[in-house]
This record gives structure tokens, sequence and C-alpha cells, in this order.
């Protein structure tokens, strides 16, 4: 039992929350919530991501946008949408890159989608061009083809929990007792939940199920979106193909993983994501007219868009410290040990090309 600040975060002891609600007030409250108070990106910060690593990932991003603008025949108007930006560095990247492509770069519309007031404020902080747009919604993206981007932003989605006991749900929630002490209880789920879940094969016969129904709901207009306009969703996160029955949450307090006890003691104070089920990802795509190449690991696909010979070339032009800088910083996001293995990408579309980069 725990004795954190609970009122502020509007959680009180009238009934059990499920984990993803729970999870949702601690991270996205306004102005006390962990993405609506600080900056947790960097050294500084509580974890760093990719394009904050090296610029060379954002770059490589950059350069299989413009192929899939290419593959899709140049069309003249072409939308791009960054999902949870951070703190802009990709889009910054992006836009350089887009200099060297001016066939593109005139084509290109650029749209960040961030939901915290906080991170918007530094995005535009960082990237100074008037040519980026923040949404909140799709409504404004009416013609052209579209590609949805997003690193690092579906495991920061909270995700449900359940306990399947001879083919009965019931849902892991926190309750409140005597408006001090957290508790963890699981209820019977409810009917449109079980049902929902059924209809996933990588789901039904598991013994604990992590669902991830809000970014389920997240996709639903993103998707929809691309079966009008075509385009694609392309996402780079960490996370597993196949569930081996384990709880996948976990918290991070100035770059270290800290045990859920800890993360209950610092409400807002933590970053709490949970690993993506890619499987079933691809199950939703398919279910919802996507087509979806074969999903990689981050090493495959920044290979095959060839980070190692662009590393070379940059190298020629720098110093021997740079030098050893990018080989540290290429090594992260390339090593099975690190982010090369655990971090996975995959690729849903409508398109009559099948013949995209990075996926063969």
């Amino acid at each position: 039992m725990m004795k954190p600040n609970l009122k502020k975060f509007k959680i009180t002891s009238k009934k059990p929350l499920p984990v993803d609600d729970f999870i949702e007030k601690i991270l996205y409250e306004p102005e006390i919530g962990y993405y609506s108070s600080k900056d947790p990106f960097g050294k500084k910060g509580d974890f760093i991501t990719s394009p904050t690593i090296s610029n060379l990932f954002s770059e490589i991003v950059g350069i299989w946008l413009i192929s899939f603008w290419e593959k899709m025949g140049k069309p003249k108007v072409f939308n791009f949408v960054e999902l949870g930006p951070g703190d802009g560095s990709l889009t910054k990247v992006i836009i350089n890159t887009l200099k060297n492509f001016p066939e593109c770069n005139k084509a290109i519309k650029i749209y960040l989608y961030e939901k915290s007031l906080f991170l918007k404020k530094l995005q535009k902080q960082n990237i100074d061009n008037k040519r980026i747009k923040w949404i909140k919604n799709f409504n404004s993206i009416k013609k052209g083809p579209v590609i949805f981007f997003g690193n690092e932003f579906f495991d920061a989605i909270p995700i449900k929990q359940f306990s399947n006991i001879n083919n009965e749900l019931f849902e892991k929630c926190y309750s409140v007792k005597d408006n001090i002490n957290i508790i963890e209880k699981f209820i019977r789920s409810n009917k449109k939940d079980f049902a929902q879940i059924m209809t996933f094969g990588t789901l039904k016969k598991l013994k604990f199920i992590e669902f991830p129904k809000k970014g389920l709901l997240e996709l639903n207009p993103i998707i929809k979106k691309i079966n009008k306009l075509s385009g694609g969703i392309l996402l780079i996160d960490y996370g597993y193909l196949n569930s081996n029955n384990s709880n996948t949450i976990q918290a991070v307090m100035n770059n270290k993983k800290i045990s859920t006890e800890t993360m209950l003691k610092n409400l807002g104070k933590a970053d709490i994501t949970s690993l993506v089920n890619f499987n079933l990802l691809k199950e939703y795509f398919l279910k919802n007219n996507l087509k979806v190449k074969n999903v990689v690991t981050q090493r495959f696909f920044l290979e095959r868009m060839g980070i190692i010979k662009r590393a070379q070339i940059l190298e020629k032009k720098r110093t021997n410290e740079e030098q050893k800088y990018m080989k540290e910083t290429l090594s992260r996001l390339l090593e099975e040990k690190q982010m090369g293995s655990l971090f996975k990408v995959i690729f849903g579309y409508k398109n009559k090309n099948n013949n995209f980069f990075g996926f063969e």
C-alpha cells in the first residue's frame, strides 16, 4: 500500500479505475501529468529516443519518406503526419533533408499531431518553420496521399490488462482505500471488452492479456484517412511478436527503470509505457483493409535503408572525437542487446505498389 498525493490527479475511491484510465490520468492530467508538466527527453529527462540519440535515425526516416513518395508516383500533394513528435528533433532533421529533394519538398505538407500543450510549446521552440502545422485531429487533411509516422508513439498510450480464468476475463484495476492507499484488484470485465478481445487470434488463448483499447481507438481515424486518401502508417517502437503472458508495463525515471511500487509513490514524475504487441497491430491493420509489410527489427530497417553507408560518408568529414561519438550512437541504434532487436518496425498501407524499401 502506497501513500502518494492522490487528490491532484482526481483519483477517488468511488470505483476501481482500470489500468489504462489510471495511467492516463498520471501521464496526461492537465498541468500536473507527466507529459503535461515537464520535458522528459534527453540526458536531463527520463529517457532518450532514437531521434535524440542520432540525427542519422531521423535522416534515414526522411529518406524512407521520400522513397515512399516516389513509389506512389510523385504526387503533387503529399501529407506527412508525425504522431507524438516528442521534442521535434525528427521533424527538424526531415525538413533539412527535404531541402535536397526540391520536387518532394514542394509537394509535402507537414503536420505534427500532439496532445500535450507543454510538448507542443517545446516543439515550437525547437522547430522555427512556418510550414509546420500542429493538429489535434486529421480533419484538415483532405487531399493527397498521407503517411503517418510514430516513433515510440504507441507504447505511450496506456493499455488494459486482463486475467483469463476459464475463458472469463477479469480486468486489473487500481482502487483507492481511505483516500490514501492505492491497491490492486481484478474485477469481471464488461461484455464489450470481452467480445472485442475474443475476435483477435493473437489474444484469445492467452492467460494474461494486455489490450491497447485506447491505442486502437487512436488508430481508427488514422486508418480511415489512409483508406480514403491512400498512403500508410509507419510505426517504430519497442515490443514483441508473441506474448509470453507477462506484464510489460514499465516505468522510467531519471533514465532508469523503477518498480511499480516506486512508480505509485511518484505519480506524475515517471514515464509509464508498455511493450507493443506487433502481431496484434498487424492483425488490426489487416482487419481494417490495410496491407502490411513483414514486421522487422529496427536494425534490419535502418540497415536496409543504408544507415551504415551514410555514416561512413559522414565520418570522412568528422574529427576523431566526432567519429567515436557517431559509432557509439550508431551502435546503440543497431546492436542486438540495445535498440536493434527490441525495437520493431511495422508498415500498414493502402497502395497498388507493394515494393517499399526497408522491409525485404
